[in-house]
């Protein structure tokens, strides 16, 4: 059975056929999702998920680019959330450069990301974080505020291997999802071969970045397979082995574990 350590079922992607899709995951494999919030809005239909499905659980957090949505309001929900038992995160936080280039708004961006990190370390709760075009700001912030003390993954990952090699020292998880399967996906693959097998998440981020042989549609879980599966053949090792060792590794981090557990 998959732990989907990273998706987005609130994304309008999946009006018209959520309750259809969710309610086939679990005799397609998937055991556990991980729903992310990454602006308010996406944060309250998380929480209306988690309520609603007994295998699907809850990360909050304000994305970079959509930092605009916190205020105090906003900021007393999120910590009020934290409590709920079925919020195991914090996230999607970070730093994202890509499109954002003013140095205003990266200067904003830093700033919430490291209030939300406090967040987590205050609650007791691992972090999910984005980091695009941003590596370096986003490793001197971790380490200026002991991120090693805040458990957590760096989801979607997208840079060097070596750069993988710092954050598993702080005790962080690589989040791997379907760039893996892009033939052009030289460092992804790299971080694949190298970052220990105890340390990888299985995610998809859907309705983003869907595998090979679906790449340019929209994702889901179902297509989690195909990452496994290509993890596997990188490493030398079954598609079975790679998704019980992710299975366990996403439970230890997140406090989740399976209904017969």
């Amino acid at each position: 059975m998959i732990f989907e350590s990273h998706a987005h079922y609130d994304d309008a992607q999946f009006d018209n056929d959520r309750e259809e899709l969710l309610t086939s995951m679990k005799e397609n494999g998937i055991e556990t999702i991980i729903n992310v919030g990454s602006d308010f809005c996406g944060c309250e239909k998380t929480v209306e998920l988690m309520n609603k499905y007994d295998f699907i659980y809850g990360a909050i957090g304000i994305h970079p680019s959509d930092i605009g949505d916190l205020n105090d309001d906003t900021c007393r929900w999120l910590e009020e959330k934290t409590t709920l038992e079925k919020i195991v995160a914090i996230g999607e936080i970070g730093l994202d450069y890509y499109w954002d280039k003013e140095e205003e708004i990266q200067k904003a961006q830093r700033e919430w990301f490291e209030w939300q990190m406090k967040l987590a370390k205050r609650e007791g709760l691992p972090v999910i974080i984005h980091s695009r075009d941003a590596a370096e700001d986003t490793l001197k912030l971790m380490k200026g505020i002991h991120a090693e003390e805040i458990p957590g993954v760096i989801h979607c990952f997208s840079y060097s291997k070596e750069m993988a090699a710092e954050y598993v020292k702080m005790g962080y998880y690589i989040g791997i999802g379907g760039v893996v399967t892009f033939k052009n996906a030289k460092k992804v693959k790299e971080v694949a071969a190298t970052v220990p097998m105890e340390r990888i998440l299985l995610e998809t981020d859907c309705p983003y970045l869907a595998p090979e042989p679906n790449r340019g549609t929209r994702n889901s879980s179902l297509n989690l397979p195909y990452v496994a599966a290509e993890i596997a053949h990188i490493r030398g090792i079954t598609p079975e082995e790679v998704i019980e060792a992710t299975r366990r590794n996403a439970q230890r981090l997140f406090g989740v574990k399976a209904e017969k557990e």
